[in-house]
């Protein structure tokens, strides 16, 4: 069920700073439409350290109803807070999520015990499949490869995004992990080579802006086609980069509005992206299509 492009989706917002549901509606739609293989709701992309809960869920609600089971929707749920990311885990199984993806508990810097602990406290509360999250430059932890494989014994523990960048993690885990478990990149820049050395797929930031090439060079990778894999994701290469640009998802915002498909809102403390880097993200666009 999961597998392949699954696109880490934005939070439209208004003027005001409220959700621009109708917007976020649309966004859903395009990716249906470009055959995305899933969607993530209110992770790093959409702006979840800035949302409170009530938005929180209310967008996972709006997701899961929208979709109406087309694709399946991945909500965002953890936090640094053990009891908050259960509340969350649980609200958005309640909401008819169809799986979560759960963040190591940042700031905090937990130890390997804190944060296998954290996890298995969730584990032990919700029963719906549960995605890790290591992501470290943002974070300031590092889940290791042991702590990842003492939790892949556990029930709802289906598999990990890993958004090092560190292509050896994903050999050494295959080995170790107690189950089937899935292996997703969280970095568009190395997740053709991740997908080639086992990965189920990629959870995407560039995937906001052409899940289509996304999409075709996932599938291109799960059906071992690396060759022709690696024709559509050269046209992808300048907007893997210009995607962090600056901190995501300031230059995903900016394009999609220039774009037409959302306005460039974006909440404090992150602001709209520098003027200086406008044309880099257009020709990255343009050299895509």
């Amino acid at each position: 069920m999961f597998q392949g492009s699954m696109v880490a989706i934005v939070t439209p917002m208004n003027t005001d700073g409220s959700l621009d549901i109708e917007s976020f509606k649309k966004l859903l739609d395009f990716h249906i439409e470009s055959k995305s293989d899933g969607v993530v709701v209110a992770g790093t992309s959409g702006e979840a350290p800035t949302i409170d809960f009530d938005e929180h869920t209310y967008l996972i609600k709006e997701a899961v109803s929208h979709v109406n089971g087309k694709i399946p929707v991945i909500a965002g749920s953890g936090a640094n807070s053990t009891k908050e990311a259960i509340f969350l885990t649980k609200k958005s199984k309640e909401l008819g999520a169809d799986a979560c993806l759960l963040i190591t508990p940042y700031y905090n810097k937990p130890n390997q015990k804190g944060m296998f602990e954290h996890f298995k406290a969730i584990n032990d509360n919700v029963q719906i499949p549960q995605i890790l999250y290591n992501v470290p430059c943002r974070t300031g932890v590092d889940i290791d490869n042991k702590t990842v494989t003492d939790l892949s014994s556990l029930r709802n523990i289906i598999g990990i995004k890993d958004a090092t960048g560190e292509i050896d993690r994903l050999d050494d885990l295959k080995n170790s992990v107690h189950k089937e478990f899935l292996f997703f990149s969280g970095d568009d820049i190395t997740f053709l080579d991740y997908m080639g050395h086992g990965g189920s797929g990629v959870i995407s930031v560039t995937a906001n802006i052409r899940p289509d090439l996304m999409y075709e060079a996932c599938k291109k990778m799960l059906n071992k086609q690396f060759e022709a894999a690696k024709v559509v994701n050269k046209k992808l290469e300048l907007l893997h980069q210009a995607m962090f640009i600056e901190s995501n998802p300031i230059p995903v915002k900016w394009l999609l509005s220039h774009l037409g498909k959302i306005n460039a809102n974006i909440r404090l403390p992150l602001v709209s992206l520098d003027k200086q880097y406008h044309q880099k993200l257009i020709t990255a666009y343009e050299a895509s299509l």
